[in-house]
């Protein structure tokens, strides 16, 4: 990078820092690989069924960042990789409302808009048709999942990479995961190479679906666990099964599971139990070190 590029990306960031402003930035420098031939057309729009804003039809991956003032900034970054079946993005609920509370915690956030199904006017309605029909979910999403996977590890190994850009250590950057978005994270915690390792995990209520997770690694990350017993996708004895391979192997991990809270709490206040993940996940990351300089 020339010393003009650079001169004007601190001063972009510096901007950003100061006025809340984010940065797009584009994961792949081309056509993401493995679906150079996509032409559908991203999509944002408000879903009623799932009572948020959405983005589906994503073939362009891209990291939103959000990053806090320089004088609170702690250092440490977190991926965060929203779900929505891999039919969309439940980009607020799991995304950009827990990017903003990290950043008031010094933590620098990264919003990925990772590839999911092509689909037509609602990705919502038929996320749930699939569901509804034996054996279609699997069919959809089946090609889908190793390139959404290949989406969450290049994002951690973008932000490693470009660590000093924005103010963070490489060594402290993290990857948060919520249904879909948790079996990015969840991968990551078993698959991961010098460039992509995350410093910390947390897979919450996460699908893992026919994920081969088997061998935990022997540096393994620390591992942030939460999800409800009452899940209506049945996926809290996923949760207990990542932290029990985790505590089996003797590495740091933390579960909390609700007996309220259903699929896709994420930073949704209901009334129950589940309101409180995100307060013992800051608790967790100031144990593990990641809130302090």
């Amino acid at each position: 990078m020339s010393q003009a590029k650079r001169l004007a990306l601190v001063a972009l960031l510096a901007f950003a820092s100061t006025s809340g402003a984010q940065r797009v930035i584009p994961l792949y420098s081309g056509a993401a690989p493995g679906s150079e031939s996509w032409t559908q057309q991203e999509r944002s729009y408000y879903s009623r069924s799932w009572e948020g804003p959405v983005v589906a039809n994503v073939t362009k991956p891209s990291l939103t960042a959000y990053l806090p003032p320089a004088d609170k900034a702690t250092g440490t970054a977190a991926v965060i990789c929203p779900g929505g079946g891999f039919f969309a993005l439940a980009i607020d609920n799991e995304g950009t409302n827990l990017a903003k509370w990290l950043v008031a915690r010094g933590v620098a956030a990264f919003v990925l808009r990772y590839r999911v199904a092509p689909t037509g006017a609602d990705a919502t309605l038929e996320f749930a048709a699939a569901l509804a029909r034996p054996g279609a979910f699997d069919s959809v999403t089946r090609p889908i999942i190793p390139l959404a996977v290949a989406d969450g590890r290049a994002a951690v190994a973008y932000v490693r990479a470009h660590a000093s850009e924005f103010g963070v250590a490489p060594e402290r950057v993290g990857i948060v995961g919520f249904s879909a978005g948790g079996t990015l994270a969840a991968a990551l915690a078993f698959q991961y190479d010098r460039e992509s390792r995350p410093a910390f995990v947390a897979p919450i209520y996460a699908y893992t679906g026919s994920l081969k997770l088997d061998v935990v690694p022997s540096d393994a990350p620390p591992m942030f666990v939460a999800a409800a017993t009452d899940d209506q996708l049945g996926l809290a004895p996923t949760s207990v099964s990542l932290y029990s391979k985790w505590i089996a192997a003797k590495k740091p991990a933390e579960l909390h599971m609700y007996a309220k809270g259903g699929h896709g709490f994420g930073m949704r206040k209901q009334g129950t139990a589940s309101d409180t993940w995100i307060d013992q996940f800051g608790n967790w990351l100031m144990l593990q070190g990641f809130l302090k300089k």
